[in-house]
């Protein structure tokens, strides 16, 4: 026979509505996130995403450099000052009052090549006398026309009496000449001190608004003759240092300086100031990187918002009015998915480059033409679910109460697709995050100064860049990877948790 205790036992457990004993019951958003949190690849894409909003909007803000800072570097580089030419051809310099037109002086070149002393031209006849070495006189009866000489006179005191006896003397190998009295001198290279030098070379200067000095073109000549690959030149108090370099498919010599240069620290390998090195503009990848995830991220959002926005409204009217309005907006949507958007966006980027539009209003234009060309696929999935619910129970009711039609749709029907939409956006971010990349690539998306994953990825069409310099294109395809990953994971794990058939 039971006892007292046995009785209240079995009466409690019949009838005892304590806290602890109360069977909890979950609402049907709880339950989703709860499917959804036992889904551990859509975990994953939740932590990677949470993760890379977190770099690229708070890293921005922690990272002490900006997105379009420049860094510099003291760089030695060896600048071409001068061009150094030797002279093959004959040269003229005429006797005072005369002169020769350049067909006539052709004529006494073609003479002298073929060793002939006379050259009748025009009715007129022209003596050609030897007196040294690629030295000839031309004249006329007894009157000197001019002198035809390979050697070039530079210097202070040019007339034809003296270049005449200068050129002469150093012609036959003459260390000194005597002209209008006075005795001078020619050294070794062709220098007459204090008067200019004498040479077959040509200096011409290679830097905008540069003089090239007396002294400088015989300190050159000097260099060349004796073959040395470097040479000083004091200008005042200002010592600087020579090249000489020989290039024999042109045949000239430049003379290169050696010159302290603050330039972009281009493609610097990482170190403690740049964890990821810099790019060919010399920024910092890593901060690029950050502000390159703002861009990307915020595009992909905006894009699918301006998609999900048109295909709701455009999608939700047709399921639920039907008829011709539905026949209409479908064969529209039709039209768009007809339409090449590929082709479209490289031709509608080149324009936008030919126009040179500014970049700001580029990527804004970007994010417009993406979205108005990614939203017939939501606009038939909209459509789709409000035809199967506008004939249920609920909605005869929302009639039956006498609410506006655009209250039906947007109040009862929409929520309804609200679960099925949100996968599909989920899964469109990736896509198109991927698409702006492409685009930015190809050159034809995001432009500088702005920063995306896609444009920073853009040095890989560099060989050299590809193989040399891993950190400036590895680190953004990891972060646009994982960012596609995560969405797709999340995009997954959303799809399986608003599903109620679903036993996890």
């Amino acid at each position: 026979m039971p006892n007292e205790k046995d009785l209240n036992k079995e009466e409690g457990d019949s009838f005892s509505l304590s806290d602890d004993r109360r069977v909890k019951t979950l609402s049907p958003g709880a339950l989703t996130a709860k499917r959804f949190f036992r889904n551990r690849l859509a975990v994953a894409g939740l932590a990677i995403l949470a993760f890379m909003f977190l770099f690229s909007f708070l890293g921005g803000m922690v990272v002490p450099y900006g997105q379009e800072q420049v860094f510099y570097r003291e760089d030695i580089q060896k600048k071409e000052f001068a061009a150094v030419s030797r002279n093959d051809t004959f040269r003229y310099t005429f006797a005072p009052g005369q002169t020769l037109d350049t067909v006539t002086q052709a004529q006494i070149t073609l003479a002298i090549g073929k060793g002939r002393q006379q050259v009748a031209y025009q009715g007129r006849t022209y003596e050609i006398s030897k007196t040294g070495t690629d030295f000839y006189e031309i004249s006329e009866g007894q009157t000197l026309l001019a002198i035809a000489h390979k050697d070039i006179l530079q210097g202070e005191k040019t007339d034809f009496p003296f270049a005449y006896e200068a050129l002469k003397a150093y012609s036959n190998g003459h260390l000194s000449f005597k002209a209008e009295g006075v005795l001078y001198q020619i050294d070794d290279v062709g220098v007459i001190p204090g008067i200019g030098y004498i040479s077959r070379l040509i200096i011409s200067s290679r830097v905008a608004g540069a003089e090239i000095s007396g002294q400088f073109r015989q300190q050159v000549a000097e260099a060349i003759a004796e073959g040395k690959e470097e040479f000083s030149y004091n200008e005042g108090e200002n010592h600087r240092s020579f090249m000489v370099m020989y290039e024999p498919t042109n045949r000239i010599w430049s003379i290169r300086e050696e010159t302290k240069t603050r330039v972009w620290d281009s493609y610097a390998f990482p170190n403690g100031a740049h964890p990821l090195g810099t790019d060919k503009n010399g920024m910092d990848m890593l901060t690029r990187l950050m502000y390159g995830g703002r861009v990307s991220l915020v595009i992909g959002f905006i894009v699918v918002f301006i998609s999900a926005a048109l295909g709701v409204v455009i999608g939700g009217t047709a399921g639920y009015f039907g008829g011709w309005t539905d026949n209409l907006l479908m064969r529209l949507v039709d039209v768009f998915y007809c339409v090449p958007s590929t082709p479209i966006l490289i031709i509608l980027g080149a324009a936008m480059d030919g126009m040179r539009v500014d970049p700001q209003i580029r990527m804004l234009l970007l994010m417009l033409i993406l979205g108005l060309l990614g939203w017939p696929g939501i606009a038939r999935l909209v459509r789709g679910q409000i035809l199967s619910l506008r004939e249920q129970e609920f909605m005869t009711a929302t009639e039956s109460s006498g609410l506006r039609v655009s209250r039906r749709i947007f109040r009862h029907l929409i929520p309804n697709v609200i679960p099925q939409l949100i996968v599909t956006c989920t899964m469109s971010l990736g896509s198109t995050i991927l698409t702006e990349a492409t685009l930015s690539f190809l050159g034809l998306g995001v432009k500088f100064p702005f920063a995306s994953w896609g444009n920073i990825m853009n040095d890989v069409s560099n060989a050299h860049v590809l193989t040399s310099y891993w950190f400036v294109w590895i680190p953004a395809g990891v972060c646009l990877l994982l960012s596609v990953l995560g969405f797709n994971f999340v995009g997954d794990g959303l799809r399986d948790a608003f599903d109620p058939k679903m036993k996890r």
